[in-house]
């Protein structure tokens, strides 16, 4: 008997071009489904509505929530002419209580 393949564990919400709405949603789901942690994530230009997506979360819909933890930094790319680039970064873990 063959065994069925584990489930990956999506326990992040990685912030983009959308709505903050969309994330909102994304991550009252993720917690609606029994997550303990998560975690936002956004790159350059998408950090100040990953911080705009958290501070809707807990003003509006979780007023408990917790950020257990902020973390920034900066990832290097390659682009098309051989030049190396410099992308921001952040990621901010919640819970609940």
């Amino acid at each position: 008997m063959s065994e069925a393949a584990p489930r990956a564990s999506r326990d992040h919400v990685i912030v983009g071009a959308k709505p903050i709405m969309n994330y909102v949603v994304a991550c009252m789901t993720l917690f609606n489904s029994g997550m303990d942690l998560i975690r936002v994530r956004a790159r350059g230009r998408n950090i100040s509505k990953a911080v705009d997506v958290v501070e809707m979360l807990r003003r509006v819909f979780l007023k408990d929530l917790i950020v257990n933890d902020i973390k920034i930094g900066t990832e290097t790319h390659i682009i098309a002419n051989g030049r190396e680039t410099s992308v921001s970064t952040i990621e901010l873990y919640l819970t609940q209580p």
